[in-house]
C-alpha cells in the first residue's frame, strides 16, 4: 500500500455509498467515489450546504450519480427517518462512510435527545445509523462500514460513571471520548459481524491533521492552540482531499482489512498517504467495547442483531 493515492481507487461501478458529513473529508470522500462511478448519498443537516457541495461534485464528474439527504444525527428521529427513506427505496447498501462530527465546543451542548453534543453526533448518531441500516448492508455481496476516528482518541477514555459530561465538562475530553468510541464501535462491529455471519467488513480509519472546517471553527476556547500550531501547519498539515485518503482506502482498496485502523504514514501520522495506524491500549479492549455496545444499545433504542 505504500504511496497509494485517488489513482489506485478501484472502480466503485455498481456500488452503492452513504457518506455523512457534507464538507470537508466527507466532500472528498463522496466526490472521489463518485469519480470512481460509484451512486453516492451525501448526508448532513443542512440542505443548502449539502446541495452546494451536490453542485460542485456534479461540476467536476458530469456523469456522477450522487445526491443529498437530510441527516441530523444529533437527532435519533432524524436517523430513524434517514434510514427509513432509505430502505423503502433501496434494496441494498454497499458502503457507509460514518464520517460527520463536532469538536470541542467550548461550553457543554446537548442533542435533542439529551446527550453532550459530541458523543450524541459523533458516536451515538453513527451507531445508531449503522444498526438501522444493518438490514440493507447485510443484502450486498461485499459491504464495509468505515468509522472516522481521530488522533485525539490517543487521549480519550470511556466515562461510564459520566459519559454525558453532566458533572464537568472538557470539550476536548469529551471529543477524544467521541473518537475512541467510534475506534472501538469498528473494532466491537467487526467482532459482532464475524460471530454473527453478517458479512460485514467494518474497520476505521483518521485523516491525520488535515486542513479542514472541523479544525478551523472547533478549538472554542482553546483557540488559542489552533493559533499556535499555525506556524507549522504548512508543515505538519495536508489538504482535506489527502487526509480523506486514509477512509478511501478503508473503503475501497481490495487489500483493506476487516478490524483495522488506517491513517497517515508521516511523522505521528500528522500527514501522508495511508498505512495502518496505531491504536491505543484503551481501544482494543474488549471489555470496554462490549460495554460501551450494550450501554450504546440502550441509550439509542438501537439493537443489532444477537
Amino acid at each position: 500500500m505504500a504511496g497509494w493515492s485517488f489513482s489506485d481507487i478501484p472502480s466503485q461501478q455498481g456500488r452503492r455509498a452513504v457518506v455523512t458529513g457534507t464538507g470537508g473529508l466527507g466532500y472528498e470522500t463522496a466526490l472521489a467515489l463518485a469519480r470512481a462511478g460509484a451512486e453516492v448519498t451525501l448526508a448532513g443537516r443542512n440542505p443548502e450546504k449539502g446541495a452546494d457541495s451536490v453542485s460542485r461534485i456534479r461540476a467536476d464528474v458530469p456523469a456522477a450519480r450522487i445526491g443529498f439527504e437530510r441527516l441530523d444525527l444529533a437527532s435519533l428521529a432524524s436517523v430513524e427517518d434517514f434510514a427509513g427513506r432509505l430502505l423503502a427505496e433501496s434494496t441494498s447498501l454497499d458502503l457507509l462512510v460514518n464520517n460527520a462530527g463536532v469538536m470541542t465546543p467550548p461550553s457543554r451542548q446537548a442533542t435533542s435527545d439529551g446527550f453532550e453534543l459530541q458523543f450524541g453526533t459523533n458516536y451515538l448518531g453513527h451507531f445508531a445509523l449503522t444498526g438501522r441500516l444493518l438490514p440493507l448492508l447485510s443484502k450486498a455481496r461485499a459491504p464495509r462500514v468505515v468509522n472516522l476516528s481521530s488522533l485525539a482518541h490517543r487521549g480519550g477514555a470511556l466515562h461510564f460513571d459520566d459519559l454525558q459530561w453532566e458533572r464537568s465538562y472538557r470539550p476536548w475530553a469529551a471529543y477524544g471520548q467521541s473518537k475512541l468510541a467510534m475506534l472501538m464501535f469498528a473494532f466491537e462491529l467487526q467482532r459482532r459481524s464475524d460471530a454473527g455471519g453478517w458479512g460485514l467488513m467494518s474497520n476505521a480509519a483518521h485523516p491525520g491533521y488535515a486542513r479542514t472546517e472541523l479544525i478551523a471553527n472547533g478549538p472554542g476556547t482553546d483557540r488559542w492552540l489552533f493559533k499556535l500550531t499555525g506556524f507549522i501547519r504548512p508543515f505538519a498539515s495536508q489538504s482535506a482531499a489527502e487526509g480523506a485518503l486514509p477512509t478511501l482506502f478503508a473503503a475501497t482498496a481490495p487489500e483493506a482489512r476487516g478490524g483495522a485502523y488506517y491513517g497517515p504514514d508521516g511523522f505521528y501520522e500528522l500527514k501522508g498517504p495511508p498505512k495502518p495506524a496505531k491504536a491505543m491500549p484503551q481501544a482494543q479492549d474488549r471489555k470496554a467495547a462490549a460495554k460501551l455496545w450494550e450501554v450504546s444499545e440502550r441509550l439509542t433504542g438501537v439493537s443489532f442483531p444477537a
